[in-house]
């Protein structure tokens, strides 16, 4: 315990509570306490400006003033220190409105005795040195800029970079004097986003939290959530503390891609059982009709029949592609490497390349990254991407890049074209069974796909862009 009694000022303009106050505190410990008493707001605020006390104790109601005009006054001074409220009675509104401005703690009146009057002032005092050591830590490791994990940018209201720690540099992929040239704006993919991220910090001092799309110097897009605050109001100078959300967001719809696919499974087998049986019925009962004399007799029965055949047959053989990329399949799976599934694929793609004068980038990780998997079907998953970038190329002007490498204990292949590109409003349905855009396809190669991988433990994330091309990153489990 400090040999020096704890200073206290109380402003409040009735006597009594003082008296009250004064022999509460003589209970709690006898000369561990000095109290001061100011009756007026005007005697309280020159008692603050001596800067004597430790802590304070104010009254809401101060005649023409309030307790919030003290806390005010505080403000205005840039002085910090703890203030308990006093209320004459138990007003949430009025309470929460003192905490917001500042006030650390309130007690009402009627209700105070003496141990919550210790505990009240023990916990201003204790938070008040908690948050000075904050303070003073953050002035004294100022350096910690430096090392942050998080993107820290320094920006003003004219929309200039001013600085960026070495995280924000690595993975934005600018040089800083390369940052410092650029406006906050041009971080943002969607102009409207950084625009109305602008307003809000500079016109209220603070931004909440929200997610936002930034791009790297090379493009790629970002998913981030941005914290800002205003540090100097005079500069208009503000503060970016800036988290890299994309893996979070990737592994969250690799995630939704999983518990989709588990569903249109469930589905499928739901309409493969509903649907075939009467489709049995049908081609039973066009059988049994055919053999009929009349109508074994006549050709344009004969054509309508057949009509209904081929298409029964045709919803059949639906049903069972449906099924079958959806299941869970039997896996073989022996040790392979992930560069010799890529080049058998690529083997099997090689007339459709050669046809469509395309140009092959190959990346491949050294050594060879081995894998557990069903090397016909991975190399099936595989043929199916490629085949996908190969038609979504302008004949003579594509390039196909596959990259290989491992992250951390997983095998990475990146399938990347230079092709038309994927609108983001269909990127959701890519994996659906029968959804496509060509004329004559089923819609369920990538739907295959992705129960091959699914199968493996495997996950498969696209990015595209209209325009400059498609990228499949698939992963599998590293031996």
């Amino acid at each position: 315990m400090s040999e020096r009694p704890i200073q206290i000022l109380m402003i409040d303009d009735d006597e009594d509570d003082f008296f009250l106050v004064t022999e509460l505190l003589r209970d709690i410990s006898p000369g561990q306490y000095a109290l001061e008493w100011a009756p007026t707001y005007q005697k309280g605020v020159e008692a603050i400006e001596r800067k004597a006390h430790d802590i304070f104790l104010v009254d809401y109601r101060l005649g023409p003033h309030t307790g919030l005009d003290i806390l005010h006054h505080f403000q205005e001074m840039q002085y910090s220190m703890p203030v308990i409220m006093l209320t004459g009675k138990g007003d949430y509104a009025i309470d929460q409105e003192a905490m917001k401005a500042g006030a650390y703690d309130y007690l009402v009146k009627g209700e105070i005795t003496a141990d919550l009057l210790e505990r009240s002032i023990r916990y201003a005092l204790d938070e008040y040195k908690h948050l000075r050591t904050i303070e003073e830590s953050e002035k004294k490791y100022f350096g910690i800029f430096e090392k942050a994990h998080d993107l820290i940018i320094l920006a003003d209201c004219d929309k200039n970079i001013i600085d960026a720690n070495p995280a924000a540099l690595r993975r934005l992929q600018y040089q800083k004097d390369e940052i410092l040239q650029l406006h906050l704006r041009d971080l943002f993919t969607i102009p409207e986003q950084g625009e109305q991220f602008l307003d809000d910090i500079c016109s209220d001092g603070v931004a909440g939290i929200q997610e936002y799309e930034f791009k790297t110097r090379d493009g790629k897009k970002l998913f981030v959530l941005i914290n800002a605050v205003m540090l100097d109001e005079a500069e208009q100078i503000f503060l970016c503390v800036i988290q890299d959300i994309t893996e979070k967001k990737r592994e969250e719809q690799e995630k939704q891609h999983q518990e989709k696919f588990v569903i249109t499974g469930r589905i499928a087998r739901v309409i493969a059982h509903e649907v075939r049986n009467p489709l049995t019925n049908i081609l039973l009962a066009v059988s049994q009709f055919k053999e009929e004399e009349d109508v074994a007799a006549n050709d344009d029965s004969g054509l309508y029949t057949d009509i209904i055949e081929r298409n029964c047959t045709r919803i059949n053989q639906l049903i069972t592609e449906l099924l079958d990329s959806t299941r869970m399949i039997e896996l073989h799976t022996a040790e392979h490497g992930i560069n010799q599934l890529i080049e058998n694929a690529l083997k099997l793609s090689q007339d459709r390349m050669q046809l469509h004068e395309m140009r092959l980038n190959k990346q491949l990780a050294a050594p060879d990254i081995k894998v557990n998997a069903d090397d016909e079907k991975v190399v099936i998953a595989f043929l199916n991407i490629i085949i996908n970038a190969i038609e979504a190329m302008a004949p003579g002007k594509g390039i196909l890049t596959v990259t290989t490498r491992r992250n951390q204990d997983k095998a990475q292949v990146q399938i990347s074209d230079n092709g038309i590109g994927i609108p983001e409003d269909k990127l959701a349905r890519l994996f659906d069974p029968f959804y496509t855009n060509k004329a004559k396809g089923t819609g369920l190669g990538l739907t295959s796909t992705q129960n091959i991988l699914l199968n493996h433990k495997g996950t498969i994330h696209v990015d595209s862009e209209q325009g400059k091309g498609t990228t499949f990153t698939i992963t599998l489990p590293a031996v």
